[in-house]
C-alpha cells in the first residue's frame, strides 16, 4: 500500500516550465513503476510517460517527448515531472500513479487500469 500526493501545479504562460512533485509514503516505493497522466475537462485520462522501477528507463507519450522528463529519488520516496515548452491545450489536471508491473524494452503500462494506487492529482493552467 502506498499513498501518493501530488504538488507544483499552478499557473504557466505559452512556452513555460514546470516541475511537479509526486510524494509516496511506505518503504516500498522502490518496487513501483510510476506513471504520470493528465486529464482535461470533457476528455480521457490519458498517460504522460513512466518511469522504471530504478529509474534507469523512461518511456513519453509521442506528444510530449523532447519537452518532459519524468525522475525519480528513491531515497526520497519521490518522482518528478518536468515540464517545458508547455502548451494551452496541456492544461489539465496531472495525476502521478503506481503500478506493479515492471516496465519492458517494450515501454511501460499506459492503460489507467493497469495502475493500482493514484493521487488526488493537481492542476495545471497553461495561459495562451
Amino acid at each position: 500500500q502506498v499513498q501518493l500526493v501530488e504538488s507544483g501545479g499552478g499557473l504557466v504562460q505559452t512556452g513555460g516550465s514546470l516541475r511537479l512533485s509526486c510524494a509516496a509514503s511506505g518503504r516500498t516505493f522502490g518496487t513501483y513503476t510510476m506513471g504520470w497522466f493528465r486529464q482535461a475537462p470533457g476528455k480521457e485520462r490519458e498517460f504522460v510517460g513512466g518511469i522504471s522501477r530504478s529509474g534507469d528507463f523512461t518511456y513519453y507519450a509521442g506528444g510530449v517527448k523532447g519537452r518532459f522528463t519524468i525522475s525519480r529519488d528513491n531515497a526520497k520516496n519521490t518522482v518528478y515531472l518536468q515540464m517545458n515548452s508547455l502548451k494551452p491545450e496541456e492544461t489539465a489536471v496531472y495525476y502521478c500513479a503506481a503500478s506493479s508491473i515492471a516496465c519492458s524494452g517494450y515501454g511501460c503500462p499506459i492503460r489507467s487500469i493497469l495502475y493500482g494506487y493514484w493521487g488526488q492529482g493537481t492542476q495545471v493552467t497553461v495561459s495562451s
